[in-house]
C-alpha cells in the first residue's frame, strides 16, 4: 500500500516539475525574445546616432517634417537602405565642388556597388543640355591604372563607354540614355556637370 502511494506521490511531482520546466522553458523563449528585439532597437539607435553625428548641425526639419522622422531628407530618393540626391539644378559643379556639396548633407559622391544599384542610378538620371554633359559619381583615377571610390575602394565594375564622348580626363562622369554596363565617361574633372549624392538611411527598417 505504501509503495502504492509513493509511485503516485513520485508520478504527481514528475507532472508538476514537467509542467514546471515546460513553464519555465516558455518564459525563457519570450525573455530571450525581448532580449534580441531590445538588442536589435539599440542597434537602430547607435546607428541613428551615428548618422546624426556626421552633422555639424543637424537638419531636423529635412529629415522629421512633422516631428515624424524618415529614413531620406526631403528631396532624397531611397533605394536598399541608401539615399541619393539627383542634383539638377541649373548651377552646375566640377567633380570635386560636387564632392564638397555632398559632404555638406553628411554624405558623398555616389559610389556603386553593384549593377542593381547601377540601374537605379541609370533610370533616375535624366539626359539634359547635349550629349558630353551626366552626372559626376565618386569614381577618379588616382594613376594610369587606377580607378578609386571616394570610400577608397578599387572599382571592380567598370561600366565604362565603348566609345569616349569628350576630353580625356581623370573622374567618372555617368551618361544618360546608355545601357547601364556601359554608361561611365572617363571626363575632365573640371567640366561642370550634375552629380549624384549618397548617404546611409537615418532610420533602418526591421
Amino acid at each position: 500500500m505504501l509503495m502504492k502511494e509513493q509511485k503516485a506521490n513520485y508520478k504527481a511531482n514528475l507532472i508538476n516539475l514537467t509542467t514546471e520546466y515546460q513553464q519555465l522553458m516558455m518564459e525563457k523563449s519570450v525573455l530571450e525574445n525581448m532580449t534580441e528585439e531590445l538588442s536589435r532597437d539599440r542597434d537602430d539607435l547607435n546607428w541613428t546616432l551615428s548618422v546624426i553625428l556626421k552633422f555639424n548641425t543637424f537638419p531636423v526639419n529635412e529629415y522629421c517634417p512633422e516631428k515624424k522622422c524618415q529614413p531620406c531628407q526631403k528631396g532624397w530618393i531611397l533605394f536598399q537602405e541608401k539615399c541619393y540626391l539627383f542634383y539638377t539644378k541649373v548651377l552646375w559643379l566640377k567633380w570635386q565642388e560636387s564632392q564638397k556639396y555632398c559632404q555638406k548633407t553628411a554624405a558623398h559622391l555616389v559610389v556603386i556597388d553593384n549593377l542593381q544599384e547601377q540601374e537605379f542610378i541609370t533610370n533616375h538620371s535624366k539626359y539634359y543640355y547635349d550629349r558630353f554633359h551626366g552626372y559626376w559619381i565618386g569614381l577618379h583615377q588616382t594613376s594610369d591604372t587606377d580607378w578609386l571610390w571616394v570610400d577608397g575602394r578599387n572599382d571592380t565594375l567598370g561600366y565604362w563607354m565603348k566609345d569616349q564622348l569628350g576630353d580625356d580626363g581623370p573622374c567618372a562622369l555617368m551618361i544618360p540614355r546608355k545601357n547601364p554596363t556601359a554608361s561611365w565617361d572617363p571626363a575632365d574633372c573640371v567640366m561642370y556637370n550634375r552629380f549624384i549624392c549618397e548617404s546611409d538611411v537615418l532610420t533602418r527598417s526591421n
